[in-house]
């Protein structure tokens, strides 16, 4: 899933007494990393999960008030807190929108070192809580149109296939019991132009309307600095500028007590 997800899983009993599992999926389409702080996270907490996935990062690199280092704080606080109460992480990094959206490469840019710095800051936090990580950013994830569905921001059917079987080898290889292995054959073929340009007929035209009240101003801004910069052969000082950022987000990121509040940017 690409965006504001929050999932988790609790050990039960079936009626015969066997061991099994009872998910709970808190995700919201849409929801940045305040969402799910603020919301999914007590939730999960309160479910007492013993796996918990935690998905999130490119709706807020799709926000005009994007600051690495308030999703840094947001991320560390909930995993710390998650981990906290014993709950294993299910992480990944995620592609960018720009590269997904195929945007002229004045308006990927911007998006592209957005994302590269919530990996980063996500790459951390696995560290940290030794987490089961997943890298959706690699190209091979990218370029498989397979894995996808119309709106090139979202894993279709085989890409949520994939994404479990994955996770499911990780959970294997740490020795926990999770049955069967998902398979990868489809119901549904995976969609085509013509698929794709229906969504952006429908359900895509809402999706523009409301980044143009948004994030459309703030990137045509970025596009403008990526193009003046590129003309004065100075692009390097707006990777100076986001390497700045991000070094400033992971120094608040190791300020953080595992499992403890923390009143980080924006607080």
């Amino acid at each position: 899933m690409l965006g504001g997800a929050l999932a988790a899983g609790a050990p039960a009993r079936t009626a015969g007494g066997e061991p099994a599992v009872v998910f709970r999926n808190f995700a919201v389409s849409g929801a940045l990393t305040r969402d799910v702080e603020e919301l999914q996270t007590p939730a999960a907490l309160s479910y007492g999960a013993d796996i918990v996935s935690v998905l999130v990062g490119v709706n807020d690199t799709l926000r005009c008030a994007f600051d690495i280092q308030d999703v840094a704080v947001r991320l560390g606080r909930l995993c710390g807190q998650l981990a906290g109460q014993g709950a294993l992480l299910l992480t990944a990094c995620l592609p960018d929108p720009g590269t997904m959206l195929g945007l002229p490469a004045p308006l990927a840019r911007p998006l592209a070192r957005r994302q590269r710095a919530v990996n980063a800051v996500v790459h951390a936090l696995a560290e940290r809580h030794d987490t089961l990580h997943l890298h959706m950013s690699d190209a091979a994830w990218v370029a498989d149109r397979s894995l996808w569905s119309a709106d090139r921001l979202h894993p279709g059917e085989r890409g949520h296939r994939m994404i479990a079987l994955r996770f499911h080898t990780m959970l294997a290889d740490r020795g926990l019991p999770v049955g069967p292995p998902p398979g990868l054959e489809s119901d549904q073929s995976p969609p085509g132009r013509t698929a794709a340009l229906l969504w952006l007929a429908t359900a895509g035209t809402g999706w523009v309307v409301r980044r143009c009240h948004d994030l459309l101003p703030e990137l045509l801004r970025l596009a403008g600095d990526e193009i003046r910069h590129r003309a004065r052969g100075t692009s390097e000082r707006l990777d100076q500028h986001a390497e700045a950022a991000l070094s400033a987000a992971l120094a608040a990121l190791a300020a953080l007590s595992p499992g403890a509040p923390f009143a980080g940017t924006g607080e």
